[in-house]
């Protein structure tokens, strides 16, 4: 199981994701720096929920080893 995170990490390619709106007033401006903060925001913000599932299933997944071992 480690080593298909593992190859997803390796083959994930940049996530560049916008609403129309802010595509639109984003595309207009020079430099493409407050793009690239939008990008990176909504990337930080997809993250989140992510990582939250991922703790409660190692935490289950611990307590779930621990009983199993306690039984034994």
């Amino acid at each position: 199981m480690k080593r298909i995170v593992y190859i997803l990490f390796l083959i994930s390619s940049v996530a560049e994701a916008q609403c129309a709106m802010c595509r639109a007033v984003l595309e207009s401006e020079e430099g493409q720096v407050a793009a690239k903060g939008i990008n990176n925001g909504i990337v930080y913000l997809m993250i989140i929920p992510y990582l939250l599932i991922g703790l409660v299933g190692y935490f289950i997944y611990r307590n779930k080893k621990k009983s199993s071992t306690a039984k034994s």
